[in-house]
């Protein structure tokens, strides 16, 4: 049974930087990382096809890198300038066949990680 293991989460102060990891049992063709915080619709933060083809969410562009090893079947999530309205539960997720932003689109995700920033 497939396996995501999310781990990199914790607590920064804006401004900070943080670095979340999805481990998996398979590799995957397409995989993404999405958000949700209390009282919100999840969204999708970052997506990446196994051609390197990436999409971002407007409000992440230019902060957040996606990146895959996949060596190692690791999804990595590389979040810098944090600000706290990025404070949420991280989720990663697999089974696009593109990368896009659509949960409809991912057949399988992982428990997730809290990221809180403070102000």
């Amino acid at each position: 049974q497939e396996q995501l293991v999310e781990s990199g989460g914790g607590s920064v102060q804006a401004g900070g930087s943080l670095r979340l990891s999805c481990a998996s049992s398979t590799r995957w063709y397409c995989m993404g990382w999405f958000r949700q915080a209390p009282g919100k619709e999840r969204e999708g933060v970052a997506s990446i096809d196994s051609s390197g083809g990436t999409i971002y969410a407007d409000s992440v562009k230019g902060r957040f890198a996606i990146s895959r090893d996949k060596a190692k079947n690791t999804l990595y999530l590389q979040m810098n300038s944090l600000k706290p309205e990025d404070t949420a539960m991280y989720y990663c997720a697999a089974g696009c066949i593109y990368a896009t932003r659509h949960t409809a689109n991912y057949n399988y995700w992982g428990q997730g990680t809290q990221v809180t920033v403070s102000s």
